[in-house]
């Protein structure tokens, strides 16, 4: 890292890297805390040792755990249930006790469900072990997959599957240009939650993904998941007032679409 620094002498860091899988975290937290943590602790060592001021952190609505309330804002305490969620929250606390003590200021932005492909179709996601239930739905309903599970029917939501908030993967990259911009216009530490306000539940997305693709592909319910909440929504009023963000594609058919076309393009 010492050596990336020195020779490309970066004026902000945008920091991305991390394991995410929340099942995979509950059984082996070790890879968690060294990746997440202790490989985080050291690009924030490089940072402030190369005089690096700016960075902007990938963080997580995991670090929520179960809020009392949804929508929720980023002034809730934050309980995680998994361990991707206390790494990320660690990070946070991290971040905010080094821009106490150093020149060093951050913007943290909560994730909650990205999904969806790039509109123009450069970009998708690739990963042969894909977690995420859009890509999975979609995978499966252009068979790539016999079957696509659900994780837990009996949740407390109103069809007893999990609500999560689903934000397009491109309306998620302007937010990250926002915050580097207000970043390097020396605006203070702050966290937004990068949302849209509303939830889908799991059933809600299969139902989406079936109409979308106009295929009626084989569903198993299966037992719930380790270290999943409930429900999880956004209040990303913070986000929409500081950064003036105005998002484009607070559509859950429009991202299911464009998962799949991605898709196809990869069978292409």
């Amino acid at each position: 890292m010492r050596r990336v620094f020195e020779e490309f002498k970066p004026d902000a860091v945008i920091h991305f890297a991390a394991s995410i899988v929340v099942p995979e975290s509950v059984r082996e937290p070790i890879k968690y805390y060294r990746n997440n943590f202790c490989n985080t602790l050291n690009l924030i060592e490089a940072c402030i040792e190369h005089g690096v001021k700016n960075f902007l952190f990938s963080s997580s609505a995991a670090v929520y755990g179960i809020p009392d309330k949804c929508p929720v804002d980023e002034d809730a305490t934050l309980v995680p249930i998994n361990p991707y969620g206390r790494t990320k929250a660690m990070v946070e606390h991290l971040l905010a006790d080094i821009s106490q003590a150093e020149d060093f200021r951050y913007v943290s932005l909560r994730y909650f469900n990205v999904a969806g492909a790039d509109s123009s179709g450069r970009l998708g996601q690739r990963r042969p072990d894909a977690t995420h239930l859009i890509t999975l739905a979609v995978k499966t309903a252009l068979g790539k997959r016999p079957f696509l599970e659900i994780y837990g029917t009996d949740y407390p939501t109103k069809d007893g599957t999990c609500i999560r908030d689903y934000i397009h993967v491109d309306d998620l990259a302007e937010a990250h240009l926002l915050a580097l911009e207000y970043l390097m216009e020396n605006g203070k530490s702050e966290v937004f939650n990068c949302g849209y306000g509303h939830g889908y539940s799991v059933r809600e997305v299969v139902e989406a993904t079936k109409r979308v693709s106009g295929v009626d592909f084989k569903v198993v319910e299966t037992t719930r998941r380790a270290g999943d909440p409930p429900e999880l929504v956004a209040d990303s009023s913070k986000i929409k007032n500081t950064l003036n963000w105005m998002p484009k594609y607070d559509n859950l058919q429009y991202i299911v679409k464009t998962a799949l076309e991605w898709e196809r393009k990869l069978i292409g």
